[in-house]
């Protein structure tokens, strides 16, 4: 499981009062995104990304069944099963769950959501807190998470799933 954490959420009346979203239904991304900007766009695209090349380290078939990130974007990302949730604005990380990695978008979010967790800064874009599976990353945006960040994000969370194998 992938929890994705961001200080915002869409502008959009049905999701004021949204916590999570796990559950969309075919084409609520798209919708989202042609509503609100090329904002969410981004989310939405890094996120798909970032999914699409773990499952390519991991040779995970059924996620590289889709041609592209963009047909995993639209068929399956953040819809039910798709082992996907962004967390909107929360007041804190849901550590009692005890599978998944936890993906915190931005240094300044991070310190308020964070701020009685050690962290172990990596440099200057990536920070891991390894007991709990948080890492820090730049936000999902492409100025700020290029494709080489994307990637860099990939590999900080396989060691992070390879990490909780072990320890198991």
């Amino acid at each position: 499981m992938i929890r994705v954490y961001l200080a915002n959420r869409p502008p959009l009346a049905e999701y004021l009062d949204v916590d999570v979203i796990d559950h969309l239904p075919v084409g609520e991304i798209q919708r989202i995104a042609s509503e609100t900007g090329n904002h969410w766009r981004k989310i939405f695209n890094v996120y798909a990304k970032l999914i699409y090349s773990l499952a390519g380290m991991a040779h995970h078939s059924l996620l590289l069944q889709y041609g592209s990130w963009q047909e995993y974007r639209d068929q399956s990302l953040l819809q039910q099963g798709s082992d996907t949730e962004l967390y909107l604005d929360p007041l804190s990380l849901s550590l009692g769950l005890k599978s998944g990695v936890h993906v915190v978008m931005g240094k300044s979010f991070s310190e308020r959501l964070l701020a009685d967790i050690s962290l172990e800064w990596l440099d200057n874009d990536f920070a891991i807190n390894r007991k709990h599976n948080i890492i820090v990353s730049p936000y999902f945006d492409y100025r700020q998470l290029s494709n080489i960040k994307i990637e860099r994000l990939a590999e900080l969370i396989v060691s992070l799933q390879n990490a909780v194998v072990l320890r198991h």
